[in-house]
């Protein structure tokens, strides 16, 4: 079976598609981005209908905030099972009305249809005048992150392998999964210090290194950003602290880049603001590769079509 990347690039080749990203910056100003949710590889086991609809909404936020763009307006189609109940379908309704609230953005319309299992497609519309792009990271640049990592790959562990957490780190770890956090303040008042930017969701290591090869850089992380409890729990569980926080994926921070000129007033932004700006590597010439110190990162993450 071809892989998630090779699909999208034989449609990009087709299609006549340069610069691949999750949001595009059409005429006029209007920002476009569609997402879609598959109830069979996206919705872990105690995900409520409500928080199903939520999350869907979430993916196309996480995509606008990493480019520092307010969702003005989305669309929903839903591919619903024959047996799907109606508190089912209402639970799906008060989670987008939920999401329109929580985020800002209209939902004006949609479609429905049959469909095997929950099918839910987001399409959302933002403005802006310009944005960046995967393709701006330059030798020289600091590597940025919006929050630390491995915490929703351990709730991901509790709520499907029944791992062992205790606690407010089982607590933290579960809602991750099922409340999923886009770092909207984060892109709107960051973006545009970012030389790069990408939305972390398919896991950091993955993150990274469509920043590093699409700019043709390397990329050098200096610190390994941990969230608070993922070391303890790795070592309870039997698992890999490092796979957790580079390779796990479903967390909606914000990956990007910022030249060391603006570096300064970034973080004065970010302190004005009231939210938290870690830097956490920089980056150097290279052919498109990542490494953790002198180590090369491996390439993994989530992938449609293959196995975690």
């Amino acid at each position: 079976m071809l892989t998630e990347k090779e699909i999208i690039q034989i449609f990009a080749s087709k299609l006549g598609i340069a610069n691949l990203d999750d949001v595009a910056l059409l005429g006029r100003g209007i920002v476009f981005k569609v997402d879609m949710l598959v109830a069979s590889t996206d919705v872990p086991h105690g995900m409520a209908p409500w928080q199903v609809a939520r999350k869907s909404v979430v993916s196309c936020v996480s995509d606008l905030a990493a480019k520092g763009v307010q969702p003005h307006a989305a669309m929903i189609s839903l591919g619903l099972p024959k047996n799907c109940t109606r508190p089912y379908v209402e639970g799906l309704a008060n989670g987008f009305a939920g999401a329109s609230k929580e985020f800002g953005v209209r939902m004006v319309g949609g479609d429905t249809n049959e469909a095997s299992g929950l099918v839910i497609d987001c399409s959302m519309i933002g403005f802006a005048s310009k944005m960046p792009t995967r393709t701006g990271a330059k030798p020289g640049d600091v590597v940025v992150i919006s929050g630390t990592f491995g915490l929703t790959p351990a709730g991901l562990e509790i709520l499907m392998r029944d791992a062992k957490g205790a606690g407010a780190f089982r607590k933290y770890a579960v809602e991750s999964v099922l409340e999923p956090k886009p770092r909207q303040r984060f892109g709107i008042a960051l973006a545009k210090f970012f030389s790069s930017s990408i939305d972390s969701s398919d896991g950091l290591a993955i993150s990274l290194y469509e920043l590093a090869g699409q700019s043709g850089v390397n990329i050098v992380i200096d610190i390994v950003p941990a969230a608070d409890g993922v070391e303890k729990f790795a070592q309870e569980n039997g698992l890999d602290a490092h796979e957790l926080v580079f390779h796990g994926g479903e967390e909606y921070e914000i990956v990007a880049t910022i030249p060391k000129s603006r570096l300064n007033r970034a973080i004065s932004a970010a302190k004005k603001s009231g939210i938290a700006l870690h830097i956490i590597g920089r980056v150097q010439r290279g052919p498109g590769d990542v490494f953790v110190g002198k180590k090369l990162l491996e390439n993994k993450g989530y992938v449609h079509f293959d196995m975690r």
